[in-house]
């Protein structure tokens, strides 16, 4: 999703209701590679920059907001405090919210590729790239093609520039491999040298304004052979003094959308997604082993069920473990028919963290534990064992408020109030949302959210640098460059209007690291934990202890959490036979005394 569209998302989601559908208990339809794996979320300008050989220019953000691709521009320094202005940012007289749009960092392919070790260490299976496709945005949500990564992502911009112009877009036979799409395919290949998964972003609602169908049809109108492609309005007739007009992504005109009819989008673009999906799952006719493992879906509600049924088949005929998830911010009933085995596996599990939020997060209006454990029950369960398994559980994103920014602001609204907390936890429409950084309590509150996240049933997903520190309001500040431990930074200071505050350091937060790896570690340690059965041991709302086992034939881990301000004690049958040890210190416990807000976890192995 997009900078300036969340809103109007978040203001609109929950119209888009759906027939209630019984939960299936029919035969599993996700795949097994997926099912408990950890997800890690890039998103690729502000992860590395490995080349700066290939920085965009100011002419590569051409048709992107704030539209502005003349004033003074630079790649921003990676170090730099984050509300501060450059001189070159100073030149055009705008704020910092105007100039945070304009901003490149630089990172590309190559600078994933470079820290596939680092990501290894930590433990992750699974990567989830933030859109790689060509566009002139840093999102890369306003897509010029799909068939071809963005050429300031690989060796050679102008190169693979002039390689496009060559094509004819709608057949694929004249497409051609561009040196940004082979390093794609060297990503991919790298990747699957460690034993780990990568999925892309697949943004097939829309396209954007400067895109190879939509430029044809601006000029040549009728004429044009993407005619039919767009939800045109009205044709320009300088006769009758009739304009060009079209449907943009709920209202915005950079992002045409698709033309949709009663079997999904229509047949025009609609073959160009299928061969740009053949072209990455089956990259050069190699084999699906050279591809993409699987799509992660922008807006999926916004696209018929018809097409993404027909999407699915291609997609698994192609690859049978192929997965496929939505973004849907949607309630259980009207998530179902997405989930009902012939569109998508899962979905980013929003769910998860609006119930996370309201126990973890908020104090005063915090879910008791009963809630927490019954809110968990209903959505663990709804749409059968191996969505359960597949769900992306995350508490952030690239659309929301950092989980390091979410647990300095106790109290506000509920996360859960998608719209309206959508944009109370933007700095730039809240200046009293708190962008500084966590305290030492803040930052244990992230641990045992982290630690609860990794050790539930599904498949977590960290979204980039939150395991080293990072935090920031909702976007456009929760997409920082992210914090390596090889460089310094400046500390912040300034205020998003220039004025300053005391400093906040910036730095590779080494303990926060360690803990994330070590909860990671014991998932891809224990088979239980990663896709074990889920049972409730105890609710216990006057210590607001809450503690579940995981099991797996006859391995079991039992996990205790203590949300409460004081220390408190927890004991059960399970352990009075004997046999549990505490997975870390080794020392055997038939009870067991929870510091507070910690955790303690056991296993029979």
């Amino acid at each position: 999703m997009k900078k300036i569209l969340i809103p109007l998302l978040a203001a609109q989601a929950f119209l888009f209701g759906a027939p209630q559908v019984s939960a299936q208990k029919a035969k599993d339809f996700t795949p097994e590679w997926s099912k408990g794996v950890v997800w890690y979320q890039i998103f690729p300008d502000r992860f590395h920059n490995g080349d700066p050989s290939n920085d965009p220019k100011v002419t590569d953000q051409s048709g992107a907001y704030p539209f502005n691709d003349s004033s003074a521009f630079q790649i921003h320094p990676w170090t730099s405090d984050w509300y501060q202005l450059q001189p070159y940012e100073q030149k055009n007289g705008k704020d910092i919210y105007y100039n945070l749009q304009r901003r490149r960092y630089g990172g590309d392919i190559q600078g994933v590729i470079d820290k596939l070790d680092y990501l290894q260490s930590l433990g992750v299976n699974a990567l989830y790239m933030n859109p790689l496709f060509w566009a002139p945005s840093s999102h890369k949500y306003d897509a010029l093609a799909y068939h071809h990564i963005d050429p300031t992502f690989g060796p050679d911009p102008e190169g693979d520039k002039k390689l496009m112009e060559k094509e004819n877009p709608l057949d694929p036979n004249s497409w051609a491999w561009t040196s940004a799409d082979k390093l794609a395919l060297k990503l991919i290949e790298e990747v699957h040298k460690r034993k780990m998964y990568i999925i892309f972003d697949g943004v097939f609602n829309h396209i954007g304004i400067n895109s190879f169908a939509f430029k044809d049809v601006e000029k040549n109108q009728q004429a044009s052979p993407y005619k039919d492609w767009f939800m045109v309005e009205s044709w320009r007739d300088p006769a009758k003094n009739t304009p060009f007009k079209y449907k943009g992504w709920f209202g915005v005109r950079t992002l045409p959308e698709f033309k949709e009819d009663s079997t999904g989008i229509v047949a025009g673009p609609k073959e160009y997604i299928f061969n740009a999906t053949r072209r990455w799952m089956n990259p050069m006719g190699k084999g699906v082993a050279k591809g993409i493992d699987g799509w992660r879906l922008d807006v999926a509600y916004d696209v018929g069920h018809p097409f993404w049924k027909d999407w699915r088949k291609l997609v698994r005929s192609l690859n049978p473990n192929a997965y496929m998830t939505a973004e849907l911010v949607f309630s259980i009933e009207q998530t179902r028919p997405y989930l009902s085995g012939d569109e998508f596996d899962a979905t980013m599990n929003y769910n998860f963290a609006f119930i996370m939020h309201d126990f973890f997060v908020q104090e005063k209006t915090a879910s008791t534990v009963t809630q927490f454990d019954t809110r968990l029950k209903e959505l663990r369960e709804a749409f059968g064992e191996g969505v359960a398994q597949n769900m992306q559980n995350l508490m952030d994103s690239h659309d929301a408020t950092r989980l390091g920014s979410a647990v300095a602001n106790p109290d506000g609204l509920k996360f859960g109030d998608w719209g309206k907390y959508f944009n109370w936890s933007q700095k730039s429409n809240n200046k009293n949302y708190n962008a500084r950084k966590p305290t030492a309590p803040q930052l244990q509150k992230q641990k045992l959210i982290a630690a609860f996240q990794l050790l539930y049933q599904g498949a977590p997903m960290i979204y980039y640098g939150d395991e080293v520190g990072m935090w920031g309001s909702n976007d456009p500040d929760c997409r920082k460059p992210m914090v390596w431990k090889d460089r310094k930074y400046e500390p912040e200071t300034f205020n998003p209007d220039q004025t300053k505050h005391s400093p906040d350091e910036v730095a590779f937060n080494q303990d926060l690291f360690n803990w994330y790896k070590k909860f990671i570690g014991l998932r891809n340690q224990y088979k239980s934990i990663k896709t074990g059965n889920y049972s409730t041991l105890a609710v216990d709302d006057a210590q607001k202890l809450y503690a579940f086992s995981r099991k797996l034939g006859n391995e079991e881990v039992v996990v205790v959490v203590n949300r409460g301000d004081k220390p408190a004690s927890f004991t059960h049958a399970a352990l009075q036979k004997g046999g549990f040890k505490d997975v870390f210190t080794k020392m055997a416990a038939k009870q067991v005394k929870v510091p507070a807000m910690d955790l303690v976890v056991l296993s029979n192995k």
